[in-house]
């Protein structure tokens, strides 16, 4: 089982800036895809950015030039540094780890959640 530990959400002004920390622990396995969404209240679940590879990154139309997707392959952490943060930005962020377990039988593949930490900018 993998399992996700997030960090770094707090309350900012309109223009500053965030880190968001996700680190994924386990044993045995292997990390494909890295991605963070945001659900505002009374809105759905969006793709804020997403990693593969060891750079190879897609960003929401609303956070391109703002935001930017990293990870520490050695730690097993994606990062989201959030600039220029805008009151619409507002929201729980999560992030969503996905791979393969290792096992000796059989391999597995798995899809792991944070458990989500909050954004809030105030304007």
């Amino acid at each position: 089982q993998v399992q996700l530990v997030e960090s770094g959400g707090d309350s900012v002004q309109a223009g500053g800036s965030l880190r968001l920390s996700c680190a994924a622990s386990g044993s045995r396995f292997s990390i494909n895809y890295m991605g963070w969404y945001r659900q505002a209240p009374g809105k759905q679940r969006e793709l804020v950015a997403s990693i593969t590879g060891i750079a190879n990154t897609n960003y929401a139309d609303s956070v391109k030039g703002r935001f930017t997707i990293s990870r520490d392959i050695a730690k097993n952490t994606v990062y989201l540094q959030m600039d220029s943060l805008k009151p619409e930005d507002t929201a729980v962020y999560s992030c969503n780890v996905k791979g393969t377990i290792v096992a000796v039988l059989k391999s597995r593949e798995y899809d792991a959640w944070g458990q989500g930490t909050q954004v809030t900018v105030d304007s």
